[in-house]
């Protein structure tokens, strides 16, 4: 896609809370379509990665104190793990949350989706320049007092 040029000046006079808030909009909308195609939201991507990425670890309370620093819409984390459980993509066995083969078959499918998302957002940008830009949103953060850590 073809972007048109500004001088330096006049992009340095832009609002970065405009910027990062459309970016936000358009990646994260992005994002929810794709994942919605498996009817799954944020917090069910959230909820089948981190018990993917380390089975066996997780109950649902650790997980949720987890997942809760990712949350800006005040998700019920308990009704995600019973909507995944319904649907069989995971079972709870003395407490610890592990994915099912049809969890983890859904789980793949929606990576892949997102992949496909992600690919396209990064067209034109090289790695020095998208890491740049994450160094530069994180050091605001850091400068407003929040956690500029790798989540």
């Amino acid at each position: 896609m073809i972007m048109k040029e500004y001088s330096q000046e006049e992009l340095a006079s832009q609002p970065v809370g405009y910027w990062s808030g459309e970016a936000y909009r358009r990646v994260v909308g992005r994002i929810r379509a794709e994942l919605a195609v498996e009817d799954l939201t944020q917090p069910h991507w959230w909820t089948l990665n981190h018990v993917a990425g380390a089975p066996g670890t997780w109950s649902r309370a650790k997980l949720t104190e987890r997942l809760v620093s990712f949350d800006d819409l005040g998700i019920d984390f308990d009704g995600v793990f019973d909507d995944l459980v319904a649907r069989g993509w995971m079972k709870e066995d003395a407490g610890i949350l592990t994915l099912t083969e049809t969890g983890e078959a859904g789980r793949l499918r929606a990576r892949d989706r997102n992949a496909r998302a992600h690919e396209q957002m990064h067209e034109g940008i090289e790695t020095a320049e998208y890491v740049a830009a994450l160094n530069v949103l994180r050091r605001m953060i850091a400068n407003l007092g929040g956690n500029s850590d790798l989540p």
